[in-house]
């Protein structure tokens, strides 16, 4: 059983690595010890790394790759994405090399805007409270002048201030309603700073309020921060061309059957939950790669993603198809609040690297990047879903990872590409082949 510890924050990172592997089996602990094998000869570099979170042991490595031949409102993108599936980053570039012949993918950035929330507690009259807030709406913006300074220069700051009576959910609750336009930063500082300053000055007016009785002095606020719900943090991105543009498919599948197989299992995705969380997966899939490699907060992304799903009350696809007797439209709208300057967008140099890789975009036309990749995704999985089923290409890229576990030597993996070009794959039959070459 593991031994509880007091001060290991301050050790330093060998001490961390020594005092776990005191604590396991002799295997265990040799993985442990060995974690400095990961670490970046570069000292400064790994002081930085070490100093992006807490009781930092070592780094822990994924591919970072990229998928070429994305045509987005006229210009052609190759994207960065770090994800340990191959079958995601194959899937997107062959999405957008499909689409690059065909138009390319259109996006448009509908909203930007991002709130946050000071919650409190309240008991009185609520027109009491309604007057008191209109009475000193203006000071609680002005209060916060000193942060919101250098973000109205850039265009940024509050766009709008409101209370929200949520009384009839949980007993005297109420907020303050901060939407606020934060540019190319994702904002959560710059929010949370505004609430927090918001927060005492809404404390000092309550209390030195003249109309208030002197129950309706007492505001407490339980908690102040910003909401990872964006619906106004919107893009909407499509493809669209002739269903006869769409060429044909295996076994021999018309345009037209393809088309109508594809709007069908999208469908099902609008109608089935158990469908729609694996359909929305294959669309985070790609975005999440994407999130990652520009060093944005993916946690934050997907959580907002499948609430946008449940935004009717029933968790649905986030993508949908519009058909027509001529025409094949394929399209998604959803939240995604990202940045392109502050946090580790700046300080993670490889996230700086990928944001040099797409010509250093706004935010905006980062939104409209991560969708089309997340649509493009998508697009790949629901063919191969409708057309080949989803395991053939899926398990062609899986087995180099599958020969790899096997330690297969190099002649081995060369032999085993060729002999299971058509034929199924699996662990055992990968097995059972190296057992004979």
């Amino acid at each position: 059983m593991m031994k509880t510890i007091s001060g290991f924050s301050k050790m330093s990172k060998n001490q961390k690595i020594e005092w776990l592997a005191t604590q396991l089996d002799p295997e265990a602990a040799g993985l442990v010890m060995g974690l400095n094998d990961f670490w970046h000869q570069d000292e400064e570099l790994q002081k930085k790394f070490d100093e992006f979170s807490e009781n930092t042991l070592t780094n822990f490595d994924l591919p970072f790759g990229i998928a070429p031949n994305f045509l987005i409102n006229g210009s052609v993108y190759s994207v960065p994405m770090v994800i340990e599936e191959s079958s995601v980053v194959a899937a997107a570039s062959l999405g957008a090399k499909f689409w690059l012949e065909r138009g390319g993918f259109e996006a448009r950035v509908i909203s930007t805007k991002k709130v946050g929330q000071v919650h409190f507690l309240w008991s009185g009259d609520k027109k009491n409270l309604e007057a008191f807030f209109e009475l000193h709406k203006n000071d609680f913006i002005n209060s916060v002048s000193f942060i919101t300074g250098n973000m109205e220069k850039r265009g940024g700051g509050i766009v709008d201030l409101s209370l929200v009576d949520m009384t009839d959910k949980l007993k005297n609750y109420y907020q303050l309603k901060v939407t606020c336009e934060t540019k190319d930063a994702m904002g959560a500082n710059f929010i949370n700073s505004i609430l927090e300053e918001m927060a005492q000055v809404l404390k000092r007016k309550a209390q030195s309020c003249d109309f208030f009785e002197s129950q309706e002095k007492d505001l407490q606020v339980i908690m102040c921060i910003l909401s990872n719900y964006t619906p106004d943090c919107l893009v909407e991105c499509w493809v669209e061309c002739p269903i006869e543009d769409l060429g044909t498919f295996a076994n021999e599948m018309s345009a037209m059957e393809f088309a109508k197989r594809f709007a069908i299992a999208v469908k099902i995705a609008e109608v089935d939950r158990s469908r729609a969380v694996t359909h929305n997966k294959g669309i985070m899939n790609g975005i999440d790669a994407v999130v990652l490699a520009t060093g944005n907060d993916f946690r934050a992304i997907e959580a907002c993603a499948h609430a946008w799903a449940s935004r009717d009350g029933e968790y649905k696809s986030l993508s949908t198809v519009t058909l027509t007797e001529e025409t094949f439209k394929f399209s998604i709208i959803i939240p995604l609040a990202v940045g392109t300057v502050g946090g580790l967008t700046s300080l993670h140099p490889l996230a700086r690297t990928s944001l040099a890789i797409l010509n250093n975009p706004s935010a905006p036309e980062l939104m409209q990047i991560m969708a089309a990749v997340g649509l493009a995704q998508n697009f790949g999985a629901v063919k191969s879903l409708v057309t080949t089923g989803i395991q053939k290409g899926h398990m062609k890229l899986h087995l180099l990872n599958i020969l790899n576990q096997l330690n297969a030597t190099e002649a081995q993996v060369d032999a085993a590409k060729d002999y299971f070009s058509d034929k199924v794959i699996s662990y055992t039959s990968v097995r059972n082949f190296l057992k004979v070459h």
